[in-house]
């Protein structure tokens, strides 16, 4: 950075567990910085983070120890004498100078200090909390250091937050400028509006801030694109698979080769989930199917569960043809065998099979002696709705949040929403020959994208 432009730095201050490391998390899109619980004290020491724009860093965040002893610090100060009455950051650095500054109020200290070498600082207030003394003794505290603050309401998300309170409060001591910012569920542009107030409060970083609002704003939408690349992948893939078994294998040789296509469905869903997770800087175990485990990689038969599927085939008119109704997921394909003898034989292996659904002549004789097992429309129409789930849980998930995202038999794509989907992947599912897989990849993304514009 040029003298002319120099690097913004930025306090995070508040009182002990009101979210300051939550929001930098979230602002940084980052699950691993520093420590959140529920314990007071979390942070010890002033933890530095910057902000890059183009490989350039343009900013750092400070995260400060939690302020927990300010009406005492309040106290102490009107001590210093009145040569200070008109020099808030002179009395603050007389105040560092004492020895209670090490002992006693060391915590309180190191906040000072950093907001004495920043440009302006965040003071996070969890909004869940009454507007005490306490808070308001802090605020005086903090703005004898001369720094711009700007509060940021935490928990507004909260049912029987304190939101309006806080708001009245901070109006009395002048502090106008306030944002409303959940750092777990953060509100639709918060980000946006955030560092906008940052700029008002601090106007000299405004082109500076203007430009970060822009590159994240780009970032988003290349993320969001990318990740729908990826479910389309993800499909086309999953849609392509097939087993062939020969014409007169027994029941125990067709029930393997349906297990193992299923696993590798399960596996496929897998690295789809684990690659969304990684594209929003999420952690692994940050989604959980009902009854699936993901942390440790162990998959039970959740996606092909009879009631996951059933109820998916009930509720949109797939019909009991469907593979779905017996919670096998899979198509039997048959050359030389009638549907009857193909379903009995499904049947048997653990699921009701289908024949030649979505085959014409030429495929039957192509594969004649042998059995083909694909993926049913049921079971894709299951995976895209669960994939497109997760991509709007984590568009709009903060980094802050510690519970995974959960994801239901419920979260799911209706017939109708399927339709498009299965007519372009149509090609795929029937093994066409000359496919170019490309293309479809490209057709299916750029419907997934409207699909989830509609939404928006």
């Amino acid at each position: 950075m040029s003298h002319s432009d120099p690097m913004l730095k930025i306090a995070v201050v508040g009182h002990t567990n009101a979210g300051k490391t939550s929001l930098l998390r979230t602002l940084l899109q980052s699950r691993e910085f520093g420590e959140v619980d529920q314990r007071p004290s979390t942070t010890r020491n002033v933890l530095e983070q910057g902000v890059s724009l183009n490989t350039a860093q343009i900013m750092s965040f400070y995260d400060t120890p939690g302020l927990e002893s300010g009406s005492d610090l309040y106290a102490e100060l009107d001590q210093l004498g009145e040569q200070y009455r008109h020099d808030g950051p002179a009395q603050i650095r007389a105040f560092l100078a004492q020895p209670e500054a090490e002992t006693i109020f060391a915590q309180e200290a190191k906040v000072m200090r950093q907001l004495l070498q920043s440009d302006a600082a965040f003071y996070v207030i969890d909004c869940r909390d009454p507007v005490l003394p306490k808070y308001q003794d802090e605020l005086h505290v903090l703005a004898r250091c001369g720094k711009p603050l700007l509060p940021v309401l935490n928990f507004t998300a909260a049912h029987g937050n304190r939101e309006r309170d806080w708001q009245q409060a901070l109006a009395k001591l002048n502090l106008h400028a306030v944002v409303a910012f959940d750092t777990v569920t953060p509100p639709e542009g918060g980000e946006r509006q955030l560092l906008q107030s940052l700029a008002v409060v601090l106007p000299s970083a405004q082109p500076k801030l203007e430009k970060l609002i822009a590159h994240r704003y780009r970032e988003r939408e290349q993320r969001r694109q990318r990740a729908l690349q990826a479910i389309a992948e993800m499909l086309t893939d999953v849609a392509g698979m097939r087993h062939r078994v020969p014409l007169d294998a027994n029941e125990d040789v067709l029930e393997r080769e349906v297990a193992a296509l299923q696993n590798r469905v399960r596996r496929r869903e897998h690295e789809a989930v684990q690659d969304l997770l990684a594209r929003f800087a999420f952690l692994p175990n940050d989604a959980v199917f009902e009854l699936v485990d993901i942390g440790s990689g162990q998959w039970h038969d959740d996606l092909f569960a009879s009631d996951t599927l059933k109820v998916w085939s009930k509720d949109t008119g797939f019909g009991v043809g469907a593979g779905a109704a017996a919670g096998a997921g899979i198509d039997l394909m048959v050359g030389g065998m009638s549907l009857g003898l193909a379903a009995a034989l499904g049947a048997a292996a653990g699921g009701l099979y289908q024949s030649w659904r979505h085959f014409g002549e030429k495929l039957k004789q192509r594969i004649q002696g042998e059995r083909e097992l694909g993926v049913d429309p049921a079971t894709l129409a299951t995976i895209a709705g669960r994939q497109l789930y997760l991509l709007e849980q984590l568009s709009q998930r903060g980094h802050a949040a510690t519970d995974a995202v959960a994801i239901a038999k419920e979260h799911r794509l209706s017939r109708d929403g399927f339709r498009n989907i299965e007519k372009i992947l149509a090609p795929v599912m029937q093994d066409q020959p000359d496919l170019d897989k490309q293309k479809i990849i490209q057709e299916l993304a750029k419907y997934l994208r409207e699909l989830t514009d509609n939404k928006r």
